[in-house]
């Protein structure tokens, strides 16, 4: 694994950082640009319904990004023997991080969907509510999450 991430490091690692800026960039912008003008839509059935395709999109356009990230830290992380060095906790915590992020993710994807099922059935009230909590609750702590994933890199780094 050493010899292949000699050969291919600045590759691997872009992509292990794109991946992270696209996961975490698309959180924030989802949270900080996109929730708050939704708001200011009166219908709330037109705006569960956008809100709802926001983040079937977002949802979709992250997994192929939360996928590279773990295969590109495991591969950094095997490759620099990072698990048994001097900075075995930086690795383990940005597993852990990563693992707990991905888990809300999938809460995400499961709450987003069970909403649009009500939102077909023409539930709008409950749909919004169980939809309500992605971008209030769960968005935040990810965001909050990845930001300390990112400075756990950097801190990998040397920096």
């Amino acid at each position: 694994m050493a010899d292949f991430f000699a050969a291919y490091a600045h590759p691997i690692v872009f992509l292990h950082v794109i991946s992270a800026v696209i996961w975490i960039g698309g959180m924030i912008a989802v949270r900080v640009a996109v929730h708050p003008v939704m708001q200011s839509i009166e219908d709330p059935r037109v705006r569960l319904g956008k809100s709802l395709r926001i983040t079937k999109r977002l949802f979709g356009l992250v997994a192929l990004f939360v996928a590279a990230l773990l295969v590109t830290g495991l591969v950094m992380a095997l490759a620099t023997d990072g698990h048994h060095g001097p900075h075995k906790g930086l690795f383990i915590a940005k597993e852990a991080i990563w693992t707990v992020m991905a888990l809300n993710y999938g809460l995400m994807i499961v709450l987003r969907n069970r909403s649009q099922r009500l939102f077909d059935a023409g539930e709008i009230q409950r749909a919004g509510k169980l939809a309500g909590t992605i971008p209030t609750r769960l968005l935040p702590i990810n965001i909050l999450l990845g930001m300390v994933a990112i400075w756990l890199g950097v801190s990998l780094q040397g920096f």
